[in-house]
């Protein structure tokens, strides 16, 4: 048998080797002794010369056993640490570099049913644990899972081997696979249905608008009006307290509610149907009740979520009432908005509107109006508009187009070279940075979305900011507007500048061709005076007409040359009907220098196939497809191009797409349909 190579080292080591210096002392103590007294000194070298006797028989007879009692503690250590860790409470496991199973624990065997002979990748047992999900070297990943009906969280980490690789000879790892991973499997069953209890027991505020309020009173005799009044009431209280909730009547037309979360999540589900029962109110009235929701949730306090519900009232209503607007910490979500807005009969808004504009530009130094990308009609009209209500005061005033399309192309053509107005009436964007100060008036004119202005670096810049415009709300609003006139029901921004002139200075006269300008912004967003046309609308455009609009002009400007024609002709004959309902088509731009103008035309002339509920033309401009929809009465097409991230009326409405094939716009739009028409929401 060879013999023994092993040595002591470490501390072990320096222990042992005490005895061997005690010797060297009782040595020398010896000769030292023997150098006094002869005698003694021999006493002493025999017990030394004894010592050294007995400590050589310990370190050569009894070393191999000491060794062999040392490697049978170490292993007896290593298989209590195994046990340990095999009977560890929790799911404990080590995977390879790719994820294969290398050992599980007792536990973790149970957990997942199998065997300390099953090396296959964890991925097949756990599917959420994919090789991407697998931890890197600076941080350990946390990934939730279900298995067998109950919450799991599964913590990976990263752990180097490099210095077992460098004591082995027995194989070869490459550096860059010198690791394996740890994978915990914590329970958090329990965990969760805490929290989702707590989080249910939330309370959520909310606030209940009656929208038409003063005309369905207007609409019944003065008898049954307390009846209708209680049967609404009585409606909304039972809605509400069905979800065990409390209803508080603020105002006539007016209700406070609180509800816990999990009843939200209730209402939001059935997409608040209290929508749709009030309307079933009926003892003789006219028209239909519809009601505006704002439901506050999540705030970081009470005070939070009643700002989130005040904040929803206000979108609600922004955007033509008859919905619900659910407002969080994390988002917006938008439910109902189905029947059209009536149109109010009062003036009252556009006068008080009209008077504050002309505060905050006889205080101000200039006025600067701007509306939304690729200008159109009605905003070049509402801008004119605005325009002339600035020089009535005696204020410099520019409008801000620095791209034009060829639809508005003959209008600016009557300004430009004319003496009655300046050279600098038109500016871009580099001229608005010069000119846009804390002293400017900025208008925005016929949108209210930040990232859709001409130029949103100038929202920034002015502290004084008006906002005209008659698109429903989104959840992006210009939130430092000093003035905010926002009507869904108007037909277009012209017919709310129109209005406005009325009341702004004893009436401001235009000149003919600023009222072609504003007539003509009428009649392309209502289609020639068919969609989206009320009183109000006629009654704009009769003092329109009273200023010199001249209608047989306005038409020959607004005539379509032969390859428009041909252009919108082709993409009628090349529609498709989606879901039997909805027509689709693609306009090919060509030549076109507006090809979003005759996309928006092409859609109007889709309305008149009979069975056409909403049509869709998709086009390419700027290197971006462009989305116009439009409906009749029967679906909302502005809540479709929400979903696509745009927006609009609920008549008229688009949306801009950008990186995407055209293929992939009409797949991502006919996914949209099928979507919304599976929740219900159109």
């Amino acid at each position: 048998m060879p013999k023994s190579k092993a040595k002591y080292s470490g501390r072990l080591k320096s222990y042992l080797e005490w005895p061997m210096i005690t010797a060297l002392l009782f040595i020398i103590m010896s000769v030292i002794i023997c150098y006094i007294n002869t005698k003694a000194g021999v006493v002493a070298c025999l017990f030394c010369a004894g010592y050294l006797v007995v400590m050589a028989l310990v370190i050569f007879l009894y070393k191999p056993k000491v060794m062999t009692d040392l490697v049978a503690f170490a292993a007896q250590y290593g298989q209590v640490q195994k046990q340990m860790l095999d009977e560890f409470s929790i799911p404990y496991g080590i995977l390879d570099v790719d994820g294969k199973i290398i050992w599980m624990n007792q536990q973790m065997r149970i957990l997942l049913e199998k065997s300390n002979r099953y090396h296959k990748n964890i991925a097949n047992l756990i599917p959420q644990i994919t090789p991407d999900k697998l931890p890197t070297e600076r941080e350990p990943v946390s990934i939730e899972v279900s298995l067998n009906s109950r919450d799991y969280r599964v913590e990976l980490k990263r752990i180097r081997i490099d210095e077992w690789h460098a004591s082995t000879d027995l194989m070869s790892i490459p550096e860059d696979q010198c690791y394996l991973h740890t994978m915990y499997i914590f329970d958090n069953t329990e965990l969760k249905k805490a929290i989702r209890a707590n989080e249910e027991q939330r309370l959520v505020v909310g606030l209940i608008y009656i929208d038409n309020y003063d005309e369905v009173l207007d609409s019944i005799d003065d008898v049954r009006r307390s009846l209708l009044l209680a049967l609404v009431d009585r409606k909304i209280d039972k809605f509400i307290g069905s979800h065990n909730g409390i209803m508080k009547k603020l105002d006539k037309d007016k209700y406070y509610i609180i509800i816990k979360q999990k009843y939200l999540d209730l209402l939001e589900a059935n997409r608040f149907s209290l929508l749709e029962d009030v309307k079933t109110v009926n003892i003789g009235n006219d028209m239909k009740i519809t009601l505006s929701i704002g439901i506050g949730a999540n705030g970081k306090s009470y005070v939070e979520t009643y700002e989130f519900a005040h904040a929803a009232i206000e979108l609600a209503l922004g955007r033509g009432g008859d919905q619900a607007v659910v407002k969080n910490a994390d988002g917006i979500s938008y439910y109902g908005g189905k029947s059209q807005q009536m149109e109010k009969s009062t003036r009252v808004k556009a006068r008080v509107k009209a008077q504050a504009l002309r505060e905050f530009i006889s205080t101000r130094d200039d006025v600067v109006i701007m509306g939304h990308k690729v200008t159109d009609i009605d905003t070049f009209g509402a801008a004119i508009g605005i325009y002339r209500a600035a020089r009535v005061l005696g204020k410099r005033a520019y409008i801000l187009i620095d791209e034009n399309s060829a639809s508005i192309r003959p209008y600016l053509n009557m300004f430009r070279g004319n003496r009655d107005y300046e050279e600098d009436m038109f500016i871009n964007h580099k001229d608005a940075d010069e000119l846009v100060d804390a002293d400017t008036v900025l208008v925005v004119v016929d949108t209210n979305r930040p990232s859709n202005t001409e130029y949103p670096l100038l929202l920034e810049k002015s502290k004084t900011i008006a906002v005209l415009d008659h698109h429903r709300q989104g959840s992006e609003v210009i939130k430092n507007a000093t003035l905010s006139y926002i009507e869904p029901y108007a037909s277009s921004a012209c017919e709310m500048v129109a209005e406005i002139l009325q009341y702004f200075d004893d009436g401001v006269k235009l000149t003919s061709i600023e009222a072609d300008c504003v007539y003509a912004g009428i009649i392309v967003d209502t289609n020639n005076f068919v969609a989206k046309t009320g009183v109000r609308t006629f009654e704009a455009a009769a003092y329109l007409r009273r200023c010199g609009a001249d209608v047989t002009r306005v038409r020959k400007i607004m005539r379509n040359d032969m390859s428009s024609y041909k252009a919108r002709a082709e993409a009628v004959r090349h529609a498709e009907l989606f879901m039997e309902n909805y027509a689709i088509s693609v306009l090919n731009p060509g030549d076109l220098d507006s090809p979003t103008t005759v996309g928006a035309q092409t859609a109007n002339e889709l309305l008149n196939i009979i069975g056409v509920r909403a049509s869709f033309v998709l086009t390419t401009y700027n290197n971006q497809i462009y989305i116009s929809a439009r409906s009749i009465d029967e679906v909302n097409v502005q809540i479709i191009m929400e979903r696509m991230g745009g927006g609009g009326h609920m008549n008229i409405a688009g949306a801009q797409l950008k990186d995407v094939t055209m293929e992939q716009a009409k797949e991502k739009l006919k996914e949209t349909l099928r979507t919304m028409t599976e929740e219900g929401a159109i």
